[in-house]
């Protein structure tokens, strides 16, 4: 099975670099966000500095995504454990101007074809609706 990649669109934050990497390199960060995941569709979430662990609806088993590597102020890379495809996600961060981070996000997935054309779309659609939320983060009151 060939392995598919999804990008995000480009997202602009108003901060420098090292602020935005500090923020999303540890993922505790996400627990600010916890009145906006929808309990009907995730479950037993457990947030650490470095992986989540949760169940999805429609999912039997949890499975994890965990920080696999960090390059300094440019790159967080994921790997995703126990579900029943491969996959990995990276977020890029580069920094244009002082106050002025671009960032992408991309997702490379072993999805099987008949799935492929059902979930492409939202895939899409959540990448870009994500790096939108990535760029409303107050980032220098988080660090």
């Amino acid at each position: 099975m060939a392995s598919t990649k999804y990008e995000s669109k480009i997202g602009q934050i108003p901060y420098n670099d090292q602020v935005v990497f500090a923020v999303l390199s540890n993922l505790e960060n996400l627990n600010r966000f916890s009145d906006l995941i929808p309990k009907d569709k995730i479950k037993h979430l457990e947030i650490t500095t470095d992986y989540i662990r949760m169940q999805v609806d429609g999912l039997a088993q949890k499975f994890t995504i965990r920080i696999v590597e960090k390059e300094e102020n440019k790159t967080i890379k994921f790997g995703v454990e126990n579900l029943p495809m491969d996959a990995n996600m990276w977020i890029q961060l580069k920094q244009v101007a002082e106050q002025d981070t671009r960032i992408k996000l991309t997702i490379k997935a072993d999805i099987p074809m008949m799935f492929r054309m059902m979930f492409e779309k939202k895939l899409q659609q959540g990448l870009d609706q994500a790096v939108d939320m990535l760029c409303q983060v107050p980032y220098a009151a988080w660090v």
